[in-house]
């Protein structure tokens, strides 16, 4: 459908799946906002939108999902130059072989993956509505079935042990419990939906940046041959924050433009309630809580 007078902002959209994601919503004549870590790639990925596109109402906003002030600055500014906002899409992740730290101290996997976007959704989350209707794509990965042992909320920030996989598994499946409990809160409204999408294995920068090393490298490098590319994974996030047959539909996991399976944890209403509670505790905890 036309998108024409509508926002859409689209975190981590300087390359790959979010740039392609921001290409398809400008096609469509959406103001595309590019919020990025990087604004030297973000200000060039934006020129290449409009190039694409013919579309000269693109837009960047600095966003370090690594660093709570800064996800708090780039929703202030976002909130300030656009008075309406139709589509977040929560497209920004990654996977990092060692542990290390937020701005804030936190770890930076659930930090980045799940807790930036957690507290920007509810920063935006006021101006979505009132701007209904309204939608919120969540990036997850089919990565969340291996999250066998759930959310070990015992350990969070993987202060006792770290390994990488396993901690991005964790956070996609915390993508997902996050989407079911949003979805929840919103239930009756009928103004703001949020789903859930694995894009499928793509061929882009994700942990190919220094990111990965040994093992896990040199792996990510081995089936890149075989991975398909940005613009066909960025099918399904178009599909949810521009498609009118999924009007209404929330609360969903989507692969291939269709409803998923979520893996037995995701379904655990229990587990996404926590994870809420733990999340919005950690926030106030670091100086950051929800409004």
């Amino acid at each position: 459908m036309g998108m024409q007078g509508k926002v859409v902002v689209i975190t981590g959209s300087n390359v790959g799946i979010g740039f392609e994601t921001a290409v398809g919503v400008a096609a469509l004549g959406a103001t595309t906002v590019l919020a990025c870590r990087n604004p030297a790639k973000a200000e060039s990925a934006c020129r290449e939108v409009t190039r694409r596109t013919w579309n000269d109402d693109v837009h960047v906003v600095p966003l370090d999902l690594a660093d709570l002030a800064s996800v708090r600055t780039a929703a202030e500014e976002i909130l300030a130059r656009w008075d309406r906002l139709d589509v977040l899409v929560n497209n920004a992740g990654g996977t990092w072989s060692a542990r290390q730290e937020t701005a804030q101290g936190l770890e930076y996997t659930f930090g980045v993956n799940h807790l930036g976007h957690f507290s920007l959704t509810n920063l935006l989350l006021p101006r979505l509505r009132a701007s209904a209707p309204a939608r919120i794509v969540n990036l997850t990965s089919v990565g969340h079935h291996a999250a066998r042992r759930g959310m070990r909320f015992e350990d969070l920030q993987s202060e006792r042990h770290y390994e990488a996989m396993e901690a991005y598994c964790r956070s996609k499946l915390a993508n997902v419990l996050f989407t079911r409990q949003l979805a929840k809160r919103l239930h009756g409204t009928n103004d703001v939906t949020v789903n859930a999408v694995h894009p499928g294995p793509v061929r882009s920068s994700f942990g190919m940046d220094g990111d990965l090393h040994g093992a896990m490298g040199f792996g990510m490098r081995l089936v890149r041959p075989f991975e398909i590319s940005p613009k066909r994974g960025a099918k399904t996030s178009l599909h949810l924050a521009t498609s009118p047959t999924v009007a209404g539909r929330t609360g969903e996991y989507w692969v291939r433009s269709k409803r998923g399976h979520m893996s037995r944890q995701a379904r655990d209403d229990e587990a996404a309630q926590q994870l809420w509670d733990e999340s919005e505790r950690i926030l106030a905890g670091v100086g950051y809580p929800l409004p």
